[in-house]
Order: C-alpha cells, then sequence, then structure tokens
C-alpha cells in the first residue's frame, strides 16, 4: 500500500507540474527556440535566391534564362527587376514579430494544431485547413495548415511577395532594410491597419528582435 501511495503522489505531482500555466518569459524562450531557427533557415534560403538570380540575370545562358522565367510566374513578376523585387527577402526582426503577434507567441490554437504562424486564411476547399472558431456572416473562416513551421514561413514570405496589397511594402524593401520603415507598409496586413505598424514597431523594440537582422 505504501509503494502503491507513493506512486499516486508522484503522478499527481507530476500532473501539476504540467499543468502548471508557463511564466511569460518561458512563454517567450519557448516562441525563440521554436521560431527563430526556422525564420533564419528561410531567409537564408530566400537570400541565397536573391544573390543568384541577380547575378545570373546578367548572363546569357539559356538554362538560367529558364530558371528565371519559371520563377517570374511562380512569383507573378511581370519583369526581372520586378521578380527581385518580390524574391529578396524582407528584416528577419519583421517575421519575428509578426509571428509573435499572430500567433500568441506560438500558444494560438492556429499553430497548435495548423503550425499556422500568420494566421493566413484558406479559400480552398482542397488544400488541407482548419476551420476558425469564429464566423463571418453565415462563412465559416478557414485556416491554412502547414505540414512544418518552415512551410508556413515559406508561404508566409510567398504572400508578401506577391499579393498586390504589399506592393509598396515591395518597392520599399529594395530602398532599405529599416523594419520601422518597411512596417508602415503593412497596414494591409491585418484589420489594425496603421496600428498595426505600430504595433509590429513596438514588438520589435521591446524584445529587442532587430539583433536578429545583424
Amino acid at each position: 500500500m505504501k509503494i502503491l501511495t507513493s506512486l499516486i503522489i508522484l503522478l499527481l505531482l507530476s500532473v501539476n507540474t504540467f499543468a502548471k500555466p508557463m511564466s511569460v518569459k518561458e512563454k517567450k524562450e519557448h516562441f525563440r527556440s521554436l521560431i527563430v531557427p526556422a525564420v533564419n533557415k528561410v531567409y537564408e534560403e530566400l537570400d541565397t535566391l536573391y544573390i543568384e538570380t541577380k547575378h545570373y540575370m546578367g548572363k546569357s545562358n539559356k538554362y538560367y534564362r529558364k530558371n528565371i522565367n519559371k520563377l517570374k510566374k511562380q512569383y507573378r513578376a511581370s519583369d526581372d527587376k520586378d521578380l527581385l523585387k518580390r524574391i529578396k527577402p524582407h528584416p528577419r526582426s519583421i517575421a519575428i514579430a509578426q509571428a509573435a503577434m499572430e500567433s500568441a507567441w506560438a500558444t494560438s490554437r492556429f499553430f497548435k494544431e495548423a503550425n499556422n504562424i500568420f494566421g493566413v486564411w484558406s479559400h480552398n476547399k482542397n488544400e488541407s485547413r482548419i476551420a476558425a472558431g469564429e464566423r463571418r456572416g453565415t462563412k465559416t473562416i478557414w485556416l491554412k495548415k502547414y505540414v512544418s513551421v518552415e512551410d508556413s514561413i515559406r508561404h508566409y514570405y510567398k504572400v508578401l511577395a506577391t499579393g498586390k496589397a504589399f506592393k509598396s511594402f515591395r518597392e520599399l524593401k529594395m530602398k532599405t532594410n529599416n523594419p520601422y520603415k518597411l512596417v508602415k507598409k503593412l497596414d494591409k496586413y491585418s484589420e489594425l491597419g496603421v496600428k498595426y505598424g505600430e504595433e509590429l514597431t513596438k514588438v520589435i523594440k521591446y524584445n529587442k528582435f532587430y539583433l536578429y537582422d545583424k
């Protein structure tokens, strides 16, 4: 009986330990460990693609030209210059700050169940997705489900690279890497409008996400 009682006490203690909610500090550390390495990986992929594409644009080789034309279709680019605007990755600090805001520091249901970090909606019933808890009138809101965190980040960069609403963001991205100037052009990403950029600025500064841009 003593052995059984001891086992029950240990079990109860372990349950209480796991049930204990994370502190804000622990939540942020957990977020960083999940998101930052993934953002770094995707950023490096895109930066390499940008550098190589820019280099080979000056070549007359048919193989390079074929690959560039393929990229133009994928990114809906009108010409070579427009393609560079689209594939150049924006600062990591912005991606990390948006991930924090949109996923509630990697605690949202959308993140846990679908690896959806940025609250990206799904309009295709044939793709993997989950239903949101809210509705728009009589319509169900669906969110895209991703295979991995990296896939979610890749698609997020693709959304900003191809969306008509982010044209001014892409143009400014070619002139500056200053995250505080760039976030002002993301007013159409959220229903918060202009305040969205202001909130992103606060998140970047307070959490020192700007350090990831160095």
